[in-house]
């Protein structure tokens, strides 16, 4: 997959590679069936071939028997890679699940504070994958309206970033278009539309 997008043109630079969890106990807890070494390989394959391109995640924190040196392997785990975006969710016991019998469940108390710890490493972390985009002109396929300022466009980079650009929605949606980025957000950027000499 990583060669395919390294070697096709049309092919977005953005890849959606869960980890869970960044403790080897907890992933074999959960059954996830790879490692915290496992994962490490697939992401620096990525960064060999695509250094700019976007990964995003998802993540548990609370899973029954986690202690926190396996929550701090998760934070350690997001500081490594410096995802940009993560899908973040404490552990509730789901029907019908294995873990949901467990003895070991933690509190809510410990499940919200670890989650609002990864809430704040994932915000900091996209703001800081986005703002390296200052300054660029990027390709930006227009899809809609942005419909809290109806006199811009919203489109997506080759990343999966959203851009707000000035431009009329009737005459550009489905366009590809260059837009020198002026404006970085935690998740958005905007910028102005370049025009062809």
């Amino acid at each position: 997959m990583v060669d395919a997008v390294a070697e096709t043109q049309t092919a977005c630079e953005g890849f959606h590679v869960p980890f869970q969890s960044g403790s080897n106990a907890i992933l074999q807890a959960m059954g996830r069936g790879h490692t915290r070494e496992k994962y490490f390989k697939i992401i620096d394959r990525i960064r060999s071939k695509l250094p700019d391109a976007a990964i995003t995640a998802d993540v548990i924190v609370g899973f029954p028997g986690e202690t926190d040196d396996d929550f701090r392997d998760t934070l350690t785990l997001m500081e490594e890679v410096k995802f940009d975006s993560v899908n973040t969710a404490a552990y509730s016991p789901r029907p019908n699940t294995p873990a949901a019998e467990w003895t070991n469940q933690l509190s809510e108390e410990v499940k919200t504070n670890r989650l609002g710890q990864v809430n704040r490493l994932n915000l900091k972390h996209a703001a800081e994958r986005r703002a390296r985009m200052m300054g660029r002109t990027v390709e930006v396929l227009i899809e809609e309206r942005n419909i809290k300022v109806p006199t811009q466009v919203m489109g997506r980079t080759r990343h999966g970033y959203i851009v707000y650009c000035d431009g009329d929605i009737d005459e550009l949606r489905g366009e590809t278009v260059q837009i020198e980025i002026d404006e970085c957000y935690t998740y958005y950027l905007s910028g102005s539309m370049v025009l062809a000499p």
